[in-house]
């Protein structure tokens, strides 16, 4: 095959595995490159990468300098991330059988340090006063009720985020009961803020507490400056430790959308609100454009993903890659191979962003999206097989991205090593054979 031009290449495996609708998804890792472009990978050529490299190096690991005895070996394992690596959590409990809920909750712990909970308005409590928090509430597809998933994280030390408070778009966000004078509606919204800060206080760390602000004129009716008001209600009964997101645009709305989504942002800001994180989107929903980008087209390049990490960090707050969705181009092998490469370069670009402190995965079981999203955008296929994506992630999470060594001490007593920031453990053998354990975070 190296024999063959690169186009060649693609057609040979092509062929080779054309008709696997449902393949258990064998390609090696150079299969994984050769079902790319030349063009996509002159877009993301050797010099990107290089740069990607340096800037993980540079900003993703920290010195750390351990004081223990002289001499000893010493075996050091880094035990979490402080990165946020995350994924909507809104089919737990609801795949077909209960191995495939066990697999699905294991991947957060496994793969993913955070969860996004699904608090929509809409369907949160679609019966005016009986909200669905608790087990045994009625099903709602992709919106199982909050309290049980909240607890599983708890016992699994997950961190977690609420999606979202107040969402503007009345198709997703606040009841069909909701009156339609604006007037009337902030009495319902202040109440439902406070009735969220009191159940839950700091139980949830982070909240989108305003979801997708920017585009008003396709929001329907809402109150007046909504968005300071529930940033207001937000600060008036939340404890100040939970953190409040913003959470708008997709990478792909260009410098324009991105500018307003920023001028929005400060002035709140401006006006005493607290905003502690940005959120930015990146949704590959078409898989007509999946597609695209594997033929080299100019749409998610690395100048361009700059110039709008470069905009967003004029609010002058953390950015959080708060939903991702890559769809493959179909559900072959090498239409799930596309999906891998888009998302690795995609989660290493964010990942070399010293600005940026989090990515979350927007739907992780194929065909587990809203009306509209696609079929292929899973980390499992349909039957809860891993498909390359997730090995992708995997590797990147939890092997490149993670230290572990075994070094000895100097005759001071001292190892030092440099590694990927988050929480650590050391372990020695003292002068009496005893295991001695010291933990430790790079920060």
């Amino acid at each position: 095959l190296h024999l063959l031009s690169r186009r060649q290449r693609q057609m040979c495996i092509r062929d080779r595995l054309i008709g696997l609708l449902f393949s258990t998804f064998s390609l090696q890792a150079q299969d994984y490159e050769d079902v790319m472009s030349e063009a996509y990978w002159k877009i993301w050529n050797s010099d990107v990468q290089a740069s990607i490299n340096k800037n993980i190096e540079q900003y993703r690991k920290g010195d750390a300098e351990l004081n223990i005895p002289s001499g000893v070996t010493v075996k050091i394992e880094q035990l979490s991330h402080s990165f946020i690596f995350g994924g909507n959590i809104f089919l737990f409990g609801q795949l077909e059988t209960t191995q495939q809920n066990r697999q699905y909750e294991n991947t957060f712990g496994a793969l993913f340090n955070s969860a996004t909970l699904p608090f929509y308005w809409k369907t949160l409590e679609p019966e005016q006063g009986k909200p669905r928090y608790t087990a045994g509430s009625s099903y709602i597809f992709r919106r199982p009720p909050v309290d049980p998933i909240l607890e599983f994280c708890e016992s699994n030390k997950i961190m977690t985020k609420g999606h979202a408070i107040i969402y503007g778009m009345r198709r997703w966000g606040h009841p069909d009961w909701m009156p339609s004078d604006r007037k009337e509606m902030e009495f319902y919204f202040e109440k439902h803020i406070q009735e969220l800060a009191l159940r839950y206080k700091d139980r949830i760390q982070i909240w989108d507490v305003v979801n997708e602000p920017v585009d008003q004129a396709n929001r329907g009716i809402m109150p007046d400056d909504y968005t300071y008001k529930s940033y207001k209600w937000a600060m008036k009964y939340f404890p100040e430790s939970v953190i409040f997101n913003i959470n708008d645009i997709d990478f792909k709305s260009g410098i324009p959308y991105t500018r307003r989504y920023v001028e929005i942002a400060r002035n709140m800001i401006d006006r005493g609100i607290r905003i502690d994180n940005v959120g930015a989107q990146m949704h590959i929903f078409n898989p007509v454009e999946a597609q695209k980008i594997a033929e080299g087209d100019n749409i998610l390049t690395p100048a361009k993903l700059t110039d709008v990490v470069d905009c967003l960090n004029e609010v002058g707050r953390p950015v959080h890659v708060s939903e991702v969705t890559v769809c493959a181009p179909d559900s072959t092998s090498i239409g799930s191979a596309i999906q891998a490469v888009i998302a690795e370069n995609l989660y290493r670009f964010w990942f070399s962003c010293p600005n940026i402190t989090g990515i979350t995965w927007w739907n992780v079981v194929d065909g587990g999206g809203a009306p509209g999203e696609p079929s292929y955008s899973g980390l499992y296929d349909k039957r809860m097989r891993k498909k390359p994506v997730y090995e992708t992630l995997d590797r990147l999470i939890n092997r490149e991205w993670k230290t572990s060594l075994t070094t000895t001490s100097n005759a001071q007593g001292v190892v030092r090593f440099r590694g990927f920031k988050g929480h650590y453990r050391a372990t020695w053998i003292n002068k009496n054979g005893k295991i001695e354990i010291q933990e430790f975070e790079i920060k």
